[in-house]
């Protein structure tokens, strides 16, 4: 052992020595050396998947150690529904047996007569993820250490990630799987020619259905590269700008570093479909991958013609290639792209798991959001949630740096407190429609913020998307105090988001008073953060007889629930509002 190796572990012993002698100067004789004491602020909770089925155990495991006072409580909405005291740092649960449900856990002590809550965690209970999907992605494969997979996936799985799409995985677009399906190869080139590892893909999937999440692998659902026709692409089924067959249509891409612009098919020609499907085959035969998610590129903005010579119209070809996917793999599961709403009416009546929309202009203002997910709920007959791609901070991610915490949030509570989700996470934060690209990267805050959120997403998930109808209350504030006004949002106003229940009226307050601009994606980063309100008497009008009004907000305390006194004089209901800084949720019940 070298003198290096040697000096700690003195070190060491001097501490322990100098530890017991000034223990034994301030006790008496005989009695046990005292052990020193400190206070912890708060843990951090982590449960072993993102989401539960009914009876199912979850596994809790916390980073630090608590007051033997401690107490675990399990909520739903603002209901205790069991207690019992902290013992170590792991512990399980069993889950009820209802299913869909959302509940929030968290660790509280009363200390000098106050409660003292050291954090929180939400848990999922859904035996089917579409019920309430919370989408991330995947978008590199090298050679990677199963260490290196297990931190981006327990990453995600606090966040409750239960869909994972794996993005720029395949071989290529015509031909998704490199190899055959009897000797698949064990690296390949994806389209932007990165080293793909077949171990790295498999492993990701095993890891996602570990911490039971759906595994989906991406590709567009009607694109062939340069070279196609040798892999036994026909010329007729392509799409053509051109009634005789002359200029394929293209989505052109830089090459290099790009393999080949994807030349465009035609998603309702029978043969396409029939060889795709084939190609998709291979690949579940390989891969143990859930589903297929199906791209598209939205509105071609041109005329379209097939071989023949007839006008397509690309919305209207994808409800067969839906279909046809199903029915070559009728266990897999299906999701697809509407590129700015492009084919959702379409699409909404076929066998997709739900609803995604990937986000672009004119659809830049948080109206806008909100908008595109009640027509979903509309279009579906709110029997299938929206998912929404929506890129931040776009502008700012064309060089390093972070993302703009108060950006993120405000669209995330516009988009959370609406009923949707927002695909967003994955190794990490989304900023561009490339998934690879990491410009920007989360600072600590955004991280920390960002598990409340989703926390509050899955904890509150029977009020958030789980029915309900949207509606306009009337809400006021003492004084000048607050500023609110019925949602879209107001320059210098708190949006009000109504939704009723009939047994009971939710608000949600979404602190809009000193945004620079109501533009949800802040492209250059510039959003403000809210400014804090306190202790706001609040004036709500019900020709009902109000029996409870509680709050939750994902900025105060680990965005677990609390009880609001409160008064009710004929058809006025006062109470206080603690505080507000980016966004509360107020629950008024009704006897």
């Amino acid at each position: 052992m070298s003198d290096k190796n040697i000096q700690p572990i003195i070190k060491n012993i001097w501490f322990l020595i100098l530890f017991i002698n000034i223990g034994c100067f301030s006790c008496k004789k005989g009695e046990p050396i005292p052990i020193p004491t400190w206070t912890v602020d708060q843990v951090s909770i982590s449960t072993d998947k993102a989401c539960y089925k009914p009876n199912e155990q979850v596994t809790f495991n916390i980073d630090n150690h608590l007051p033997a006072t401690t107490k675990i409580r399990y909520k739903y909405l603002n209901e205790t529904i069991y207690e019992t005291s902290l013992n170590g740092l792991t512990w399980n649960w069993k889950v009820p047996s209802d299913d869909f449900k959302g509940y929030m856990i968290d660790l509280y002590d009363i200390i000098n007569g106050a409660e003292k809550i050291y954090g929180s965690i939400a848990v999922d209970v859904s035996s089917s993820w579409s019920h309430f999907p919370r989408y991330g992605f995947l978008s590199k494969y090298p050679k990677l250490a199963d260490s290196e997979m297990e931190i981006v996936m327990n990453n995600l799985n606090r966040y409750h990630i239960n869909g994972i799409q794996f993005y720029d995985w395949e071989y290529k677009h015509h031909l998704p799987l490199a190899g055959t399906n009897t000797n698949p190869f064990s690296i390949w080139k994806d389209i932007m020619n990165r080293d793909t590892y077949l171990s790295t893909v498999k492993q990701y999937i095993n890891l996602s259905h570990q911490h039971g999440m759906m595994a989906m692998f991406y590709n567009l659902g009607f694109g062939a590269l340069n070279d196609a026709y040798y892999d036994g692409v026909s010329e007729q089924w392509f799409l053509y700008t051109d009634k005789n067959h002359v200029n394929r249509d293209q989505f052109n891409l830089p090459c290099p570093p790009f393999k080949s612009n994807i030349y465009l098919l035609d998603p309702s020609n029978i043969g396409w479909q029939n060889y795709i499907g084939a190609k998709n085959n291979d690949v579940y035969s390989v891969f143990n991958f859930d589903g297929f998610h199906i791209d598209q590129l939205g509105d071609r903005g041109k005329a379209l013609f097939t071989y023949t010579g007839n006008t397509i119209n690309l919305d209207e070809a994808y409800p067969s290639l839906i279909e046809s996917m199903k029915r070559t793999a009728s266990d897999k599961k299906l999701v697809m792209n509407a590129v700015n709403q492009y084919g959702q009416q379409g699409i909404v009546s076929k066998p997709v798991e739900f609803l995604y929309t990937e986000v672009w202009s004119p659809n830049e203002g948080y109206k806008n959001l909100a908008d595109i997910i009640t027509a979903n709920d509309a279009l579906s007959n709110n029997s299938k949630k929206t998912v929404l791609a929506a890129y931040m901070n776009y502008d700012l991610a064309n060089n390093p740096g972070y993302f703009n915490t108060p950006g993120v949030l405000l669209t995330d509570a516009v988009i959370f407190a609406f009923g949707g989700s927002h695909l967003e996470l994955g190794e990490h934060m989304l900023s561009k429609e490339y998934f690879p690209n990491e410009n920007l990267q989360m600072n600590n805050d955004l991280k920390t913020s960002l598990s409340k959120y989703y926390d509050f997403l899955v904890a509150y998930e029977n009020l958030l998307r789980d029915g309900g109808i949207f509606n306009n209350p009337t809400i006021t504030s003492s004084g000048n105090q607050l500023q609110l006004a019925n949602w879209p949002p107001q320059s210098g106003k708190v949006a009000v988001i109504g939704k009723d229940f009939s047994s009971k009226q939710v608000l949600h307050l979404i602190n809009f008073a000193n945004a620079i601009s109501f533009d949800w994606r802040d492209k250059n980063g510039t959003q403000t953060i809210p400014k804090t309100i306190q202790n706001c008497t609040l004036y709500f009008s019900t020709n009902k007889t109000v029996s409870k009004v509680w709050y939750a907000s994902p900025d105060v305390n680990f965005g677990t629930s609390s009880k609001l006194a409160f008064t009710q004089s004929g058809n006025q209901v006062s109470f206080i509002l603690p505080s507000l800084q980016y966004w509360d949720m107020i629950v008024i019940e009704y006897q």
